[in-house]
Protein backbone atom coordinates (compact mmCIF):
# COMPACT_ATOMS: atom_id res chain seq x y z
CA UNK A 1 0.00 0.00 0.00
CA UNK A 2 0.98 3.62 -0.44
CA UNK A 3 0.01 5.65 2.61
CA UNK A 4 -0.20 9.46 2.71
CA UNK A 5 0.05 11.05 6.12
CA UNK A 6 -1.47 14.52 5.80
CA UNK A 7 -0.04 15.99 8.97
CA UNK A 8 2.94 14.13 10.33
CA UNK A 9 3.77 15.31 13.85
CA UNK A 10 4.49 13.02 16.78
CA UNK A 11 1.42 10.81 16.34
CA UNK A 12 1.58 10.75 12.54
CA UNK A 13 5.28 9.92 12.58
CA UNK A 14 4.76 7.02 14.99
CA UNK A 15 1.96 5.70 12.77
CA UNK A 16 4.16 6.18 9.71
CA UNK A 17 6.97 4.14 11.21
CA UNK A 18 4.50 1.36 11.95
CA UNK A 19 3.12 1.45 8.40
CA UNK A 20 6.67 1.31 7.05
CA UNK A 21 7.55 -1.64 9.32
CA UNK A 22 4.71 -3.54 7.66
CA UNK A 23 6.28 -2.89 4.26
CA UNK A 24 4.08 -0.02 3.09
CA UNK A 25 5.40 3.04 1.22
CA UNK A 26 4.73 6.03 3.45
CA UNK A 27 4.64 9.69 2.38
CA UNK A 28 4.49 12.31 5.12
CA UNK A 29 3.30 15.88 4.59
CA UNK A 30 4.50 18.47 7.07
CA UNK A 31 6.00 21.95 7.12
CA UNK A 32 9.42 20.64 8.15
CA UNK A 33 9.84 17.29 6.33
CA UNK A 34 13.55 17.17 7.12
CA UNK A 35 12.66 16.14 10.67
CA UNK A 36 11.03 12.91 9.52
CA UNK A 37 12.87 9.59 9.87
CA UNK A 38 14.24 7.94 6.73
CA UNK A 39 11.45 5.34 6.65
CA UNK A 40 8.97 8.12 5.76
CA UNK A 41 9.25 10.03 2.49
CA UNK A 42 8.94 13.62 3.66
CA UNK A 43 7.25 16.26 1.51
CA UNK A 44 6.96 19.93 2.44
CA UNK A 45 3.31 20.89 2.85
CA UNK A 46 1.28 23.41 4.81
CA UNK A 47 -2.27 22.14 5.20
CA UNK A 48 -3.51 25.65 5.97
CA UNK A 49 -2.75 26.49 2.33
CA UNK A 50 -4.81 25.39 -0.65
CA UNK A 51 -1.57 24.94 -2.60
CA UNK A 52 -0.76 21.37 -1.57
CA UNK A 53 1.66 18.99 -3.28
CA UNK A 54 0.44 16.47 -5.83
CA UNK A 55 -1.04 13.31 -4.35
CA UNK A 56 0.53 10.16 -5.83
CA UNK A 57 -1.96 8.48 -8.15
CA UNK A 58 -1.49 5.09 -6.48
CA UNK A 59 -2.24 6.34 -2.96
CA UNK A 60 -4.22 3.60 -1.20
CA UNK A 61 -5.06 5.34 2.08
CA UNK A 62 -4.78 8.80 3.60
CA UNK A 63 -4.49 9.65 7.28
CA UNK A 64 -5.34 13.22 8.25
CA UNK A 65 -3.72 13.90 11.62
CA UNK A 66 -3.57 17.61 12.35
CA UNK A 67 -3.20 19.73 15.46
CA UNK A 68 -4.02 23.35 16.14
CA UNK A 69 -1.08 25.73 16.50
CA UNK A 70 -2.69 27.34 19.55
CA UNK A 71 -5.77 26.79 21.77
CA UNK A 72 -7.88 29.35 19.92
CA UNK A 73 -11.00 29.01 17.82
CA UNK A 74 -9.26 30.43 14.76
CA UNK A 75 -6.35 28.00 15.09
CA UNK A 76 -8.69 25.01 15.46
CA UNK A 77 -10.67 26.04 12.40
CA UNK A 78 -7.54 26.55 10.35
CA UNK A 79 -6.18 23.13 11.31
CA UNK A 80 -9.23 20.90 11.34
CA UNK A 81 -11.78 22.39 8.94
CA UNK A 82 -9.58 24.30 6.51
CA UNK A 83 -6.79 21.74 6.60
CA UNK A 84 -9.11 18.82 5.93
CA UNK A 85 -10.94 20.77 3.22
CA UNK A 86 -7.67 21.48 1.42
CA UNK A 87 -6.71 17.79 1.50
CA UNK A 88 -10.11 16.80 0.10
CA UNK A 89 -9.80 19.48 -2.59
CA UNK A 90 -6.45 17.95 -3.56
CA UNK A 91 -8.15 14.58 -4.10
CA UNK A 92 -10.48 16.18 -6.63
CA UNK A 93 -7.70 18.25 -8.21
CA UNK A 94 -5.49 15.20 -8.80
CA UNK A 95 -8.27 12.70 -9.56
CA UNK A 96 -7.20 10.44 -6.71
CA UNK A 97 -9.63 8.13 -4.90
CA UNK A 98 -7.96 6.54 -1.88
CA UNK A 99 -9.61 3.36 -0.64
CA UNK A 100 -9.79 4.71 2.90
CA UNK A 101 -9.43 8.14 4.49
CA UNK A 102 -8.92 8.21 8.26
CA UNK A 103 -9.46 11.46 10.12
CA UNK A 104 -8.01 11.75 13.61
CA UNK A 105 -10.76 13.32 15.70
CA UNK A 106 -11.37 13.72 19.42
CA UNK A 107 -13.76 12.55 22.12
CA UNK A 108 -14.28 16.29 22.73
CA UNK A 109 -17.16 16.04 20.24
CA UNK A 110 -19.22 14.45 23.05
CA UNK A 111 -18.77 17.24 25.57
CA UNK A 112 -19.76 16.40 29.13
CA UNK A 113 -21.90 13.39 30.05
CA UNK A 114 -22.03 13.88 33.85
CA UNK A 115 -19.96 10.75 34.37
CA UNK A 116 -22.13 8.60 32.11
CA UNK A 117 -21.02 6.26 29.35
CA UNK A 118 -20.72 7.25 25.69
CA UNK A 119 -20.04 5.14 22.61
CA UNK A 120 -20.30 5.49 18.84
CA UNK A 121 -24.11 5.45 19.04
CA UNK A 122 -24.14 8.47 21.36
CA UNK A 123 -25.15 11.70 19.66
CA UNK A 124 -22.23 14.16 19.78
CA UNK A 125 -22.96 17.24 21.86
CA UNK A 126 -19.75 19.30 22.03
CA UNK A 127 -19.56 21.95 24.69
CA UNK A 128 -16.54 24.09 23.79
CA UNK A 129 -15.38 25.47 20.48
CA UNK A 130 -12.77 22.73 20.01
CA UNK A 131 -15.36 19.96 20.01
CA UNK A 132 -17.74 21.96 17.81
CA UNK A 133 -15.08 22.65 15.19
CA UNK A 134 -13.78 19.07 15.15
CA UNK A 135 -17.36 17.85 14.81
CA UNK A 136 -17.77 20.22 11.85
CA UNK A 137 -14.69 18.65 10.28
CA UNK A 138 -16.14 15.16 10.78
CA UNK A 139 -19.32 16.20 8.97
CA UNK A 140 -17.21 17.71 6.18
CA UNK A 141 -15.33 14.44 5.72
CA UNK A 142 -18.50 12.38 5.55
CA UNK A 143 -20.29 14.70 3.15
CA UNK A 144 -17.35 15.21 0.80
CA UNK A 145 -16.54 11.49 0.51
CA UNK A 146 -20.12 10.29 0.14
CA UNK A 147 -20.45 8.48 -3.19
CA UNK A 148 -16.78 8.91 -4.16
CA UNK A 149 -15.54 5.37 -3.55
CA UNK A 150 -13.37 6.46 -0.63
CA UNK A 151 -14.44 5.08 2.75
CA UNK A 152 -14.23 7.60 5.63
CA UNK A 153 -13.02 6.50 9.06
CA UNK A 154 -13.30 8.83 12.04
CA UNK A 155 -11.07 7.91 14.99
CA UNK A 156 -12.07 9.89 18.07
CA UNK A 157 -9.11 9.80 20.43
CA UNK A 158 -9.14 10.52 24.14
CA UNK A 159 -6.35 12.46 25.81
CA UNK A 160 -3.03 11.30 24.37
CA UNK A 161 -0.15 10.71 26.76
CA UNK A 162 3.23 9.06 26.25
CA UNK A 163 6.84 10.05 25.62
CA UNK A 164 7.12 13.81 26.06
CA UNK A 165 3.41 14.09 26.89
CA UNK A 166 3.68 14.33 30.65
CA UNK A 167 1.21 17.01 31.75
CA UNK A 168 -0.18 15.06 34.73
CA UNK A 169 3.24 13.77 35.73
CA UNK A 170 4.57 17.32 35.71
CA UNK A 171 1.65 18.58 37.79
CA UNK A 172 2.27 15.94 40.46
CA UNK A 173 6.02 16.57 40.44
CA UNK A 174 5.55 20.35 40.68
CA UNK A 175 2.97 20.15 43.47
CA UNK A 176 0.32 21.72 41.22
CA UNK A 177 -1.99 18.70 40.99
CA UNK A 178 -5.37 18.82 42.76
CA UNK A 179 -7.58 15.78 43.23
CA UNK A 180 -11.13 16.87 42.32
CA UNK A 181 -13.44 16.97 45.31
CA UNK A 182 -16.12 15.22 43.24
CA UNK A 183 -15.65 12.12 41.04
CA UNK A 184 -14.43 13.07 37.57
CA UNK A 185 -13.93 10.41 34.94
CA UNK A 186 -11.18 10.83 32.38
CA UNK A 187 -10.34 9.01 29.17
CA UNK A 188 -6.90 8.62 27.67
CA UNK A 189 -4.82 6.61 25.24
CA UNK A 190 -1.08 6.04 25.01
CA UNK A 191 0.50 7.58 21.92
CA UNK A 192 1.69 4.17 20.73
CA UNK A 193 -1.79 2.64 21.01
CA UNK A 194 -3.26 5.61 19.14
CA UNK A 195 -0.75 5.10 16.33
CA UNK A 196 -1.38 1.35 16.31
CA UNK A 197 -5.13 1.96 16.05
CA UNK A 198 -4.60 4.22 13.03
CA UNK A 199 -2.61 1.49 11.28
CA UNK A 200 -5.08 -1.23 12.27
CA UNK A 201 -8.18 0.57 11.02
CA UNK A 202 -6.51 1.71 7.81
CA UNK A 203 -5.19 -1.71 6.84
CA UNK A 204 -7.56 -4.31 8.30
CA UNK A 205 -9.30 -6.54 5.76
CA UNK A 206 -12.96 -6.02 6.77
CA UNK A 207 -14.42 -2.64 5.90
CA UNK A 208 -14.23 -0.41 9.00
CA UNK A 209 -17.23 1.33 10.51
CA UNK A 210 -17.48 5.10 9.93
CA UNK A 211 -16.38 5.96 13.48
CA UNK A 212 -14.44 4.48 16.37
CA UNK A 213 -13.54 5.65 19.86
CA UNK A 214 -9.82 5.44 20.61
CA UNK A 215 -9.46 5.25 24.38
CA UNK A 216 -7.98 2.64 26.70
CA UNK A 217 -10.10 0.19 28.67
CA UNK A 218 -10.09 2.11 31.96
CA UNK A 219 -12.03 5.40 32.05
CA UNK A 220 -10.54 6.24 35.43
CA UNK A 221 -11.41 8.80 38.04
CA UNK A 222 -8.86 11.62 37.94
CA UNK A 223 -8.17 11.22 41.65
CA UNK A 224 -7.21 7.59 41.09
CA UNK A 225 -4.77 8.57 38.35
CA UNK A 226 -3.13 11.34 40.39
CA UNK A 227 -2.79 9.12 43.47
CA UNK A 228 -1.20 6.41 41.33
CA UNK A 229 1.33 8.82 39.81
CA UNK A 230 2.23 10.26 43.20
CA UNK A 231 2.80 6.79 44.63
CA UNK A 232 4.88 5.67 41.64
CA UNK A 233 7.12 8.75 41.91
CA UNK A 234 7.33 8.75 45.70
CA UNK A 235 5.60 12.12 46.09
CA UNK A 236 2.93 13.08 48.63
CA UNK A 237 -0.64 12.52 47.60
CA UNK A 238 -2.02 15.70 45.99
CA UNK A 239 -4.57 17.66 48.01
CA UNK A 240 -8.30 17.38 47.43
CA UNK A 241 -10.17 20.49 46.37
CA UNK A 242 -12.07 22.30 43.62
CA UNK A 243 -10.33 21.47 40.35
CA UNK A 244 -12.13 23.77 37.94
CA UNK A 245 -13.82 22.68 34.75
CA UNK A 246 -13.16 19.10 33.66
CA UNK A 247 -10.67 18.89 30.82
CA UNK A 248 -12.51 16.97 28.10
CA UNK A 249 -15.71 16.69 30.11
CA UNK A 250 -16.76 14.20 32.78
CA UNK A 251 -17.62 11.02 30.89
CA UNK A 252 -16.72 7.36 30.48
CA UNK A 253 -15.91 6.41 26.90
CA UNK A 254 -16.29 2.84 25.67
CA UNK A 255 -13.71 1.26 23.35
CA UNK A 256 -15.79 -1.90 22.76
CA UNK A 257 -16.27 -1.31 19.03
CA UNK A 258 -12.54 -0.84 18.43
CA UNK A 259 -11.67 -3.93 20.48
CA UNK A 260 -14.33 -5.83 18.55
CA UNK A 261 -12.26 -5.43 15.38
CA UNK A 262 -9.51 -7.50 16.98
CA UNK A 263 -7.42 -4.52 18.07
CA UNK A 264 -5.38 -5.20 21.20
CA UNK A 265 -4.04 -2.46 23.45
CA UNK A 266 -0.40 -2.52 24.51
CA UNK A 267 -1.47 -0.27 27.40
CA UNK A 268 -5.03 -1.23 28.42
CA UNK A 269 -5.00 1.21 31.34
CA UNK A 270 -3.12 4.26 32.55
CA UNK A 271 -1.11 2.09 34.95
CA UNK A 272 0.82 0.17 32.28
CA UNK A 273 1.23 3.25 30.14
CA UNK A 274 2.41 5.69 32.77
CA UNK A 275 4.84 3.14 34.22
CA UNK A 276 6.48 2.99 30.79
CA UNK A 277 6.59 6.78 30.54
CA UNK A 278 8.08 7.09 34.03
CA UNK A 279 10.69 4.49 33.06
CA UNK A 280 11.72 6.69 30.12
CA UNK A 281 10.54 4.26 27.44
CA UNK A 282 10.04 5.62 23.92
CA UNK A 283 10.74 8.99 22.34
CA UNK A 284 8.57 11.87 21.20
CA UNK A 285 9.11 12.52 17.52
CA UNK A 286 10.14 16.08 16.62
Amino acid sequence: MKILLAGCGDLGTEAGLRFAALGHHVVGWRRSPGKLPAAIEGVAADLSSADLPAIPADTTAVVVAVAADSPTEAAYRAAYVDGLSHVLDAFARDGVTPRRVLFVSSTAVYGDAAGGWVDESTTPAPGGFSGRIIREAEDLLLSRLRGTGSSPIILRLGGIYGPGRTRLIDQVRDGAAVIPDEPRYTNRIHRDDAAAAIVHLTTMEPMPAPAYLGVDSDPADMGEVLRFLAAEMGFPEPPVGPAGEARGGNKRVSNALLRGTGFKFAYPSFREGYREVLAGAGVRHP
